[in-house]
């Protein structure tokens, strides 16, 4: 029965990593809620990537 419910616990933890939870920020708005600005082509030095705005090549970066 304990390994039903771990099982049943695996299950939903690969579930849920595909739902939504890894990915990274995708739009200006949820850029801007987590500080971070958007730059074409590629961040800074002294700014790290936390995901993309409008396309995958506009970046959203947040200091680091």
């Amino acid at each position: 029965m304990r390994l039903h419910h771990l099982l049943l616990a695996v299950l939903f933890l690969v579930l849920s990593a595909g739902s939504g939870f890894t990915q990274g920020i995708s739009n200006p708005l949820s850029c801007r809620l987590n500080r971070g600005i958007c730059v074409p082509i590629r961040c800074p030095g002294n700014l790290r990537q936390i995901g993309t705005c409008f396309t995958p090549s506009v970046k959203c970066c947040r200091w680091r």
